[in-house]
């Protein structure tokens, strides 16, 4: 019987003994190295309002200035009447001597913007229209003040000036060696209001305090100390604006 019990003992060793072997080995297995390479496309598109300045066709040489406008999220959808309601493409249809042509995109319901399509209708825009490519501006309120952050996080050198209100965004855009160094030559001009609690104001504060302190960029803020989330209505009606936009080429 002794005997027996031996043999079961050592059996049962034994049996730990290999299985400790193979998780070892497993454990210590060593990785192998491998790359990947692909090609990723996405289809991308916008429907827009296009406004052009009365006098674009006379003078077929002029190249114009441009504003890429970037709606809020009330304005989402596929009814385009919806983005005249707030900065320049309201201000266009009073004013048909505005010096800039505007291109105002809409998103669709249930989406935020996306800097690739954006850029992908500036470059459609641009090859159409007669544009100054050494003048193009964006800038938008809300979600719009979003997607103009992101946008000139993703590619600042397309613009000589930005204008994002009410807005936010990721600090992590803007720490890449290419965009830091454009982000040092475009001028941003932030807008919030002080009182405004759908978009704390501290969302502009801390891009602002990032881009000043690391970047060393050329920005300025303005507060509105009494305005709540609506800080866009005051700024799209200043004239100082458009003046700040055209002092500022690439």
């Amino acid at each position: 019987m002794k005997s027996v019990l031996k043999w079961l003992v050592c059996l049962i060793s034994l049996i730990g003994v290999t299985h400790s072997s193979g998780s070892l080995k497993a454990e210590t297995a060593a990785q192998s190295a491998h790359s990947f390479e692909g090609v990723v496309s996405k289809k991308v598109g916008y429907r827009y309002l296009q406004f052009l300045p009365a006098s674009y066709d006379e003078d077929q040489e002029k190249e114009w200035p441009l504003i890429l406008f970037l709606h809020g999220a009330g304005e989402r959808g596929d009814d385009l009447n919806k983005v005249k309601v707030h900065g320049p493409p309201m201000i266009v249809e009073s004013k048909p001597d505005f010096p800039f042509v505007v291109i105002s995109p809409q998103c669709p319901t249930g989406t935020v913007w996306d800097a690739d399509a954006l850029l992908a209708l500036l470059d459609d825009v641009t090859h159409r229209l007669r544009i100054d490519e050494k003048r193009i501006y964006v800038t938008g309120l809300s979600m719009g003040g979003f997607g103009t952050w992101n946008l000139i996080g993703k590619a600042p050198e397309r613009f000589a000036a930005a204008v994002p209100i009410c807005g936010g965004g990721n600090t992590r855009d803007f720490l890449l060696p290419k965009s830091r160094e454009a982000l040092q030559s475009l001028p941003i001009w932030v807008f919030h209001g002080g009182k405004d609690t759908v978009v704390l104001p501290e969302e502009s504060e801390r891009l602002v305090a990032m881009i000043r302190d690391r970047v060393e960029g050329n920005i300025q803020l303005t507060i509105y100390p009494d305005a709540g989330h609506n800080s866009w209505t005051e700024t799209y009606s200043n004239p100082k604006l458009y003046e700040w936009f055209l002092s500022h080429s690439r």
